[in-house]
C-alpha cells in the first residue's frame, strides 16, 4: 500500500529485458515493495546506489513504457505505523491517460486529461486519483476528460513541471469507487440471472 506522496525522483540507469535499473538515494532492501511513476514493483536487486526492479508482461501491457525514461517517481511502500497522507494507493494502473491541455493560472496550472470512457465512473469530482504515483483531487469531470490543478510545489518537486500537451500518464482511478462498482455490477447481474424457481424460493422464505 502506498500513499500517493513522492519521496524522491529517481533517474532510469537501464531498461532493457523487462529489467529497470534505478539509481536513487532512498535504500531499499531486497524483495521491497517500491512505486516507480505509480506501479507498485518489487526490488529484485540492489547496487551501490540504486536497485533493480523487474516488470513483467501483463505489467508492461497497463503502464506507460516511454516514461521509463531519465527521471522517475519512487514511493517505498508504506510501513505499519507510518502517518497516512494523501490516499489509499495500491501501486495497480487501471488506465492511461494523456494530457490534453496545460493552462498556467499564475499561482497554479491546470491539466486536462483523457481517459477512456469506460473510467469514467471511478473519476469523481473532488475525489482522489493517482497520476504517475502522484496523489491529487479531481477538481472537474467533462464530456470527455478531467481536471487537476497542481499547486507550485508540486509543479517543482515532481515531473509535472515537465509534462506537456500530448505526454501519457499512468492513471490509479479511486479504489472506493472501482469496488462500488463492482459490488454493484455483480449484484445487477445476479439478479438478472435469477429463474423463477429462484423468485419462488425467495417467496417462499417469507
Amino acid at each position: 500500500m502506498f500513499t500517493g506522496l513522492i519521496r524522491e525522483m529517481g533517474k532510469v540507469k537501464s531498461f532493457k529485458n523487462n529489467t529497470l535499473s534505478i539509481t536513487a538515494k532512498h535504500k531499499t532492501k531486497l524483495g521491497d515493495s517500491i512505486a516507480i511513476n505509480g506501479t507498485c514493483l518489487s526490488a529484485t536487486k540492489i547496487f551501490d546506489g540504486g536497485f533493480e526492479v523487474q516488470l513483467s508482461p501483463e505489467t508492461m501491457k497497463h503502464i506507460v513504457k516511454e516514461n521509463l525514461n531519465g527521471y522517475v517517481h519512487i514511493e517505498p511502500a508504506m510501513m505499519m505505523g507510518d502517518r497516512f497522507e494523501g490516499h489509499i494507493v495500491q501501486g495497480h494502473v487501471d488506465t492511461i491517460g494523456t494530457i490534453s491541455e496545460i493552462k498556467n493560472n499564475g499561482n497554479s496550472t491546470d491539466f486536462f486529461i483523457k481517459v477512456p470512457k469506460k473510467d469514467f465512473a471511478y473519476i469523481v469530482p473532488k475525489g482522489s486519483i493517482t497520476i504517475n504515483g502522484i496523489s491529487l483531487t479531481v477538481n472537474d469531470v467533462n464530456e470527455d476528460n478531467f481536471r487537476l490543478t497542481i499547486i507550485p510545489i508540486t509543479m517543482k518537486e515532481t515531473l509535472f513541471g515537465r509534462y506537456k500537451k500530448g505526454d501519457r500518464v499512468n492513471i490509479e482511478t479511486d479504489m472506493f469507487a472501482r469496488y462500488i462498482d463492482h459490488i454493484i455490477s455483480h449484484k445487477q447481474a445476479q439478479s438478472k440471472d435469477l429463474s423463477w424457481n429462484d423468485v419462488e424460493h425467495i417467496n417462499s422464505l417469507y
